[in-house]
């Protein structure tokens, strides 16, 4: 075994739960899928799967096959939804080609997939509704919505094997709002058996998809709340020692618009990044907090934890467990538009996919990163772009 291989693995082996939390982000989803194959190829066990829009829909592919197969489904599957029903993607020398020559061309093709999608929607995945939605005063909420998801339904049916989702001891949880009571929900393996509409109901967003029901009630996106399910892992009960590979699709750092449609792109960032930096800042305060209560009540004399009501609330507060968050944050291209998340050209979808792979294999060729933390907060976050940007500053 390679040394650098040896010291992950012996790492690993510290951490109760390994964790791959896969924000939403549409068709820069693909990077999410370049990230896993390079956790595959690294050997990398993981123990929980956490995602939420496009990034459920990865959950289901990977938790859905076997170890050996899941890197072949993903391909499978991004082949699939990745197929226009027109344009230069339906000739894949040609879409090659034309994506090789410059920025320009590429912003071309890019502009005529996501046209497509829209007016014609993406294999397996979506068509336009005929009769539109909005030509019809009344319909089952299911059915209200630009585009019809019923593809994406045979698609998730064929590539993933629910069975195994529900019983391979992989935890896995997908995020999606209640459309009745804005709530905020998590579908967890370990409380229901998942199907096809709970990933669905992930990915569902209005008003291009229409609401999924799920045993009466109608649930959207979770990304409408929040697109990046980390809590749902960090704050597990009890907790234990976790390692998280956090892969974002979209940055919250970023310059100052100089144009109208930067501003667009830029809008976009901020909405859909969920303040990653902000929420990761408030999961370290909680641990650190918890870590404190901890050593305070390890003071405290046994017989007086026991009888005291503070006390025995505070014990349920408390907690030693630490985090490591390893943050993967795919950076836009300077050709890419503020349509980038239904942009599902192939020749974009692989360059996304290789960027995912060349990030998490850039990452792991730092092994130091997986150690456990030992500072008095018991949380650290790493991001090899960010570690780079600052030893390029000094």
């Amino acid at each position: 075994m390679p040394k650098t291989e040896s010291r992950i693995q012996a790492a690993l082996q510290a951490y109760d739960v390994r964790a791959l939390v896969l924000q939403g982000g549409g068709a820069l989803g693909a990077y999410q899928a370049g990230v896993f194959e390079g956790l595959n190829e690294a050997g990398i066990n993981l123990t929980d799967l956490a995602g939420i829009s496009i990034g459920a829909l990865n959950v289901a592919i990977i938790a859905g096959n076997p170890l050996e197969k899941r890197v072949e489904r993903l391909h499978e599957f991004w082949d699939t939804i990745c197929q226009p029903y027109a344009g230069p993607g339906s000739n894949a020398l040609m879409e090659q080609s034309l994506f090789q020559v410059n920025d320009l061309a590429r912003q071309f093709l890019g502009t005529v997939h996501a046209s497509s999608a829209v007016m014609l929607g993406q294999k397996g995945f979506f068509h336009p509704r005929f009769p539109p939605a909005v030509l019809s005063p009344t319909l089952d909420p299911t059915c209200v919505g630009h585009y019809d998801t019923r593809p994406l339904k045979d698609t998730l049916e064929a590539l993933c094997d629910f069975d195994r989702i529900n019983d391979s001891g992989l935890h896995v949880s997908v995020g999606a709002v209640n459309v009745r009571t804005g709530n905020f929900v998590y579908f967890d393996n370990r409380k229901i058996r998942l199907r096809a509409e709970h990933f669905m109901a992930s990915g569902a967003l209005p008003p291009a998809f229409p609401a999924i029901e799920i045993d009466g009630e109608y649930y959207w996106d979770g990304g409408l709340v929040s697109n990046t399910p980390l809590s749902k892992v960090l704050q597990q009960c009890p907790e234990r020692d976790t390692l998280v590979f956090q892969v974002d699709l979209w940055s919250a750092c970023g310059p100052a618009p100089r144009s109208m449609s930067e501003v667009g792109d830029r809008v976009q960032d901020i909405r859909y990044s969920s303040r990653t930096r902000f929420v990761t800042d408030e999961m370290r305060a909680h641990r650190k907090m918890q870590r404190l209560l901890r050593q305070v009540l390890d003071q405290v004399p046994a017989e007086l934890r026991e009888s005291d009501p503070a006390c025995r609330q505070a014990e349920g507060l408390a907690c030693s467990a630490r985090s490591n968050v390893i943050h993967l944050i795919y950076r836009d291209k300077p050709y890419e538009q503020h349509f980038r998340d239904f942009q599902f050209g192939p020749a974009t979808m692989r360059e996304h996919w290789a960027t995912g792979l060349q990030d998490i294999r850039k990452t792991l060729a730092h092994p130091h990163y997986l150690s456990m933390p030992d500072n008095a907060a018991g949380f650290v976050t790493h991001d090899v772009h960010r570690d780079e940007a600052e030893e390029s500053m000094q």
